[in-house]
């Protein structure tokens, strides 16, 4: 089963090699990894997802929560939350019908066009995995020169079951909110 950590951690030289040390001390392939800073400069955010039965992973996260310099872990993946990565394509775009479909998918995608010559568009694409690979494969056969993918970043949902009531989801539509 595939688990999203999040482990806040001191912001200081070497933190995150220890953590990925016990990943790989242990044999687990890390699939993505983020760092980022928190509100709080001495500490930092790493989010990481891997693999492996949920017996595993409660020891990886009891270890991981032993190490010095480690203030909380948590396995997001057991309770309601939002995961987002971003994505910067570099696609063929001659000029003409090749590139006007280009822009209905940036415009269905919610992406955003963030670089422009005459022969390429650079794009930027965020969202849930799914959404950003189903992204990539429609731009596929279009031609991708190149794909950066960030680490994917996960917070907990604002209510605690995960469910908006008739209200919250009128207001989330109004604002946009996915």
């Amino acid at each position: 089963m595939r688990h999203t950590l999040s482990i806040v951690v001191a912001d200081q030289p070497g933190e995150l090699s220890r953590i990925v040390g016990l990943f790989s001390s242990r044999g687990f392939n890390i699939e993505t990894i983020s760092v980022g800073q928190t509100l709080d400069p001495a500490w930092s955010r790493v989010t990481i997802v891997t693999r492996g039965e949920d017996r595993t992973i409660e020891q990886i996260v009891k270890q991981c929560e032993r190490l010095a310099r480690v203030h909380e872990v948590e396995d997001v993946t057991t309770r309601p939350h939002i995961e987002r990565e971003m994505a910067l394509i570099d696609v063929a775009a001659e000029p003409g019908a090749g590139r006007q479909e280009i822009l209905s998918l940036v415009q269905i995608f919610r992406a955003k066009v963030v670089d422009i010559s005459h022969t390429h568009m650079i794009i930027e694409a965020s969202g849930n995995k799914e959404k950003v690979e189903a992204f990539i494969e429609l731009l596929r056969p279009i031609g991708i020169r190149h794909v950066t993918r960030s680490g994917l970043i996960a917070i907990g949902r604002l209510s605690a079951t995960g469910k908006e009531s008739a209200d919250d989801e009128s207001v989330m539509a109004a604002a946009g909110v996915e």
